[in-house]
């Protein structure tokens, strides 16, 4: 993973939706788990060390390790034995719940996204301050992933977690996330609130030899007599350029197949009831 800078806010939710794998998150958020020693730089998680910050730090990796030989019930227990002082039982027992399933099952028996689910209620029950994941809801279908992702934005509500979410489907962030990092070629390449980056970015359609200086052309593309493009403007667009804003998968596809295109950032603004 290249250079970069990045600060996450309490309460505020992060998501990175990557182009392709090897990209870096997976390494990010192992560094802010504490599983993974940075080269070099530098890296605080709730203002000391990752290390130090553990106990207050859940984490669900991609892969989504759990002991398989034992039951549902046993790993939850496992849990509150791991997090003495913290643990909430009864959240746990909720996202477990939510699934059907038998607490008597072994995990090395469950499918993919009934083992995501004990992760998550592994993760949950100790009622992190940031909670990190990674790629959660792959192994999901869409209404355990609705579901899910419901708990999480409650537990950002209720608690004031931060969450941090790492993700390939743009659906997962236009709806429950407040901040983006878009990472590409092991670089950050777009990064802000939501809102401020979809408002700095504007899709526009006019006649092929515009010159479209001097605003910011991120992806641009001639058909015939038209050119459209997604721009930063530099100053009001003109009402023939037919300017709109666009959507976010837009946008994060714009600057994923134009590696060349200048890096955005936006400020972020504080919002609690959203998650990441």
């Amino acid at each position: 993973m290249g250079p970069g800078d990045l600060r996450v806010r309490p309460c505020q939710g992060l998501a990175d939706w990557a182009h392709r794998s090897c990209v870096g998150k997976t390494t990010l958020l192992s560094l802010a788990a504490g599983l993974t020693a940075p080269t070099e730089g530098a890296l605080t998680v709730l203002g000391t060390a990752p290390g130090e910050a553990r106990a207050r730090v859940g984490f669900v990796a991609q892969d989504k390790p759990l002991y398989p030989q034992l039951t549902v019930a046993e790993t939850l227990r496992m849990g509150g034995d791991l997090n003495p002082g913290r643990w909430d039982a009864r959240a746990a027992e909720r996202v477990v719940a939510g699934g059907d399933l038998d607490p008597k099952a072994r995990v090395r028996s469950l499918s993919g996204g009934q083992r995501t689910r004990v992760a998550l209620a592994l993760a949950l029950g100790k009622r992190p301050e940031l909670l990190l994941l990674d790629e959660p809801m792959a192994d999901l279908d869409p209404l355990a992933r609705h579901e899910l992702m419901g708990v999480l934005m409650s537990q950002a509500a209720q608690h004031g977690t931060t969450i941090v979410m790492s993700s390939h489907v743009v659906a997962e962030l236009e709806d429950s996330c407040d901040h983006l990092l878009l990472i590409g070629g092991g670089r950050v390449r777009l990064a802000g609130e939501i809102d401020e980056l979809l408002e700095t970015h504007a899709r526009v359609s006019t006649a092929a030899d515009t010159d479209l200086a001097p605003h910011t052309v991120v992806e641009s593309r001639t058909t015939g007599r038209r050119l459209t493009a997604l721009v930063r403007p530099a100053a009001p667009l003109p009402a023939d350029w037919r300017p709109a804003a666009p959507s976010l998968e837009e946008l994060v596809l714009s600057y994923l197949r134009n590696p060349e295109a200048t890096t955005a950032t936006a400020p972020a603004k504080s919002r609690a009831e959203s998650v990441g």
